[in-house]
């Protein structure tokens, strides 16, 4: 299938997403909704894709929020509407099954942020700029940003980035807990890509069931978060790669993972 506005390739077990409007900083409108929405679905079902790498072209955002021209038509209802659009679609990101790590390079802005936020891991290069300057324009984050950023790096932060406006540096994204890694621009996809290996070096339903505990794990008390391990890790015990995986360590060789 061609995209309009998305690059998409998959190779070695990895699913390549790149939003490619790099004259509009790969402003998300509704197209690369749709588009992203569809792409996401087909390496979900592709029992081949093991890990998905999503990133922007160009080397000035990888995308630097909602398509403002499309905002400013809004009245209340379509922007419920449309806060619940993108929720959906983020939600999807988050809860894909498979890890999703973004690539950030330049700007990742309002909606931009938001999906970044949505992504398992986030690697950034140096001249990233993250943010959620939404009280500018007189809207606040709508695509889970108010929601997902106070859980990653706490209350008073995410009140500071979402009142002020402001965009912070990659560095200081890495040191308040926002992004996993912060690399020369030149190595942000290899680094992208070496993090992917390994993770697909690993038993996928050991992943699978891993990214699951600690996603709900965090919307429950501790107790139902423990009970929620317990599960899985049962689940993990009736697995033929569990039973590969502890045959393996103990004839020290390397496991042969079959995902079953």
């Amino acid at each position: 299938m061609n995209y309009e506005t998305l690059l998409f390739s998959k190779h070695d077990g990895i699913a390549f997403i790149s939003i490619n409007r790099p004259s509009k900083l790969n402003a998300l409108n509704l197209t690369v909704f749709e588009e992203l929405e569809a792409c996401l679905e087909e390496a979900r079902k592709d029992k081949g894709v093991r890990v998905v790498i999503l990133s922007g072209e160009g080397e000035r955002a990888f995308a630097a929020g909602a398509d403002i021209s499309e905002l400013a038509t809004l009245d209340a209802i379509q922007g419920k509407e449309a806060s619940h659009r993108g929720q959906e679609l983020f939600d999807l990101v988050e809860n894909l099954g498979k890890p999703v790590i973004a690539a950030i390079r330049g700007y990742a802005l309002g909606g931009g942020c938001e999906l970044a936020m949505a992504c398992t891991l986030r690697i950034a290069s140096e001249d990233a700029r993250l943010g959620q300057p939404e009280v500018k324009i007189g809207i606040i984050p709508g695509y889970g940003g108010s929601q997902r950023l106070a859980r990653l790096v706490g209350k008073g932060r995410a009140m500071e980035i979402i009142l002020a406006g402001e965009p912070i540096t990659a560095h200081e994204a890495y040191r308040i807990g926002l992004v996993n890694h912060v690399v020369p621009a030149k190595d942000l996809l290899a680094t992208a890509e070496s993090l992917a290996r390994q993770i697909m070096a690993n038993a996928p339903l050991a992943v699978r069931f891993a990214m699951e505990s600690v996603s709900h794990g965090m919307e429950m008390t501790q107790q139902e978060g423990l009970r929620l391990e317990a599960s899985l890790f049962g689940l993990c015990c009736a697995t033929e790669d569990m039973k590969e995986g502890t045959r393996a360590f103990l004839e020290k060789r390397s496991p042969k993972f079959s995902g079953k």
